[in-house]
């Protein structure tokens, strides 16, 4: 049993440091924005200390644990439902994926650029809202005639 994480967030909020701590990879963390184009991918197990007696009780059953996958997705920008940035492929990876971490930029750091030059975290929630929002509208509008 596997579930999918894709990691969204602005570029250069932490997005591919919170994936190499949750994966144990080493992928490029840079300090400028879209230094991840393609989506990384990491499988992480999930422990489960009841799947020994549970192989016990059914004559030593293969031991397979539930996986994770974390997708480590490009960042997404104010107009990437109209395809800017690297809109289009950020959207198309996130649609894969079963579950959404969102990571926002909440703190002061002048050595770490903020692609909106500014630390802002309720508006840079907002600006990923909204922009999955209009992914989603446009989905359903594409949907809407096959229906009429």
């Amino acid at each position: 049993m596997s579930l999918s994480i894709g990691i969204v967030g602005l570029p250069n909020v932490g997005k591919s440091t919170l994936f190499n701590a949750l994966t144990k990879n080493d992928i490029l963390a840079a300090n400028y924005p879209f230094a991840t184009i393609e989506p990384n991918t990491g499988i992480v197990a999930v422990p489960d200390a009841r799947l020994q007696k549970l192989s016990a009780l059914y004559n030593n059953a293969p031991i397979v644990p539930a996986t994770v996958t974390f997708v480590d997705i490009a960042g997404l920008v104010a107009g990437a439902s109209k395809g800017e940035g690297l809109g289009n492929q950020f959207l198309a990876n996130i649609r894969e994926c079963a579950a959404i971490v969102h990571v926002v930029r909440a703190f002061e750091n002048n050595d770490i650029v903020h692609v909106h030059d500014r630390i802002h975290p309720k508006q840079d929630i907002e600006i990923i809202n909204t922009e999955l929002m209009l992914a989603d509208l446009q989905t359903v509008e594409k949907s809407v005639p096959r229906f009429a």
